[in-house]
């Protein structure tokens, strides 16, 4: 019963490891054909590495002042030099994308979670409960994501948990489209109908059969979102409804360098390019992603 849809017959009598092993190796071999994929992969993994050893790598307290060491270029000492309170910039981009990957990765799994499950119970049980949940998401996806989180945090008291928790309560709906999209498709297929006669409950359904046969499009569409979030969260810091200073997170830290950039442009411009190279990397990531798990897409 919890052999995948779709497979050709050969693969329908293999043991679930060897078909995870075949499926890994065929997706290996896709990505090493894509040569900006694996650019994007090594750029996410640099600076996971980076996030996970700040404290190892970081050579100033990121959030302590030192007055007599303010605007200073970079050099030996500060290789990304100082901002207006005397913070090591280096540092700062360190601990930072621990801030900001943390925070992606927490807002992607809370509306991730929570708009698929929201979709998957529409497409599932049909009718009134399906009407109500779309309309509700309809509503939700009538705002302005930016405006709406804008509004939330203000709502809340600007700080940067507020900020994570407005991003993903206006998040959700793209996950719970496409949850509701994936159950709709796969709700009739003979695998389904095999588990309701034979007496699998409702949850045991959705866990075991629907979800890992619509889990392609939902983790490209999170992997696209890291990105994605990354920017939002770093805007909302920028205007003031996010974290705010001394926090180390790259939004800050521009919105902190922006009064220097003509003078001093290094306390604005290296944050502003760990935003661009991270958002940029997921997204080579989610592009590869979605060639390599669409059949429709692949070469």
């Amino acid at each position: 019963m919890g052999l995948r849809s779709g497979l050709p017959p050969i693969a329908e009598m293999e043991s679930e490891p060897a078909l995870e092993r075949r499926v890994a190796k065929s997706l290996w071999r896709g990505l090493r054909k894509n040569p900006l994929g694996i650019i994007g992969l090594a750029t996410v993994i640099f600076f996971i590495l980076v996030a996970l050893l700040a404290p190892q790598l970081a050579p100033y307290n990121p959030t302590l002042v030192h007055l007599s060491d303010r605007l200073l270029p970079p050099s030996r000492a500060h290789p990304f030099g100082t901002d207006g309170v005397g913070l090591d910039v280096f540092s700062r981009v360190i601990w930072g994308a621990r801030i900001d990957l943390t925070s992606a990765v927490l807002v992607v799994v809370v509306a991730g979670s929570v708009g698929t499950a929201v979709g998957m119970s529409a497409g599932w049980f049909g009718g009134w409960w399906d009407e109500v949940l779309m309309r509700v998401t309809d509503v939700f996806l009538a705002f302005p994501g930016l405006i709406l989180a804008m509004a939330i945090s203000a709502v809340l008291k600007p700080d940067l948990n507020n900020a994570l928790l407005a991003i993903s309560v206006t998040w959700w709906p793209t996950y719970a489209r496409l949850g509701r999209g994936a159950t709709l498709t796969l709700r009739s297929l003979e695998f389904v109908e095999a588990a309701r006669s034979e007496g699998a409950t409702t949850s045991t359904i959705m866990r075991r059969h629907l979800l890992p046969n619509a889990i392609a499009p939902l983790l490209i569409q999170a992997t696209l979102d890291l990105g994605s979030v990354i920017l939002v969260a770093a805007g909302l810091s920028f205007i003031g409804f996010g974290a705010q200073p001394p926090t180390p997170e790259w939004g800050v830290m521009v919105s902190d360098g922006q009064t220097y950039l003509m003078t001093q442009w290094w306390i604005a411009t290296f944050p502003a390019m760990a935003i661009f190279l991270l958002v940029i990397a997921f997204n080579l990531v989610g592009d590869t992603l979605r060639d390599l798990l669409d059949p429709r897409l692949r070469r």
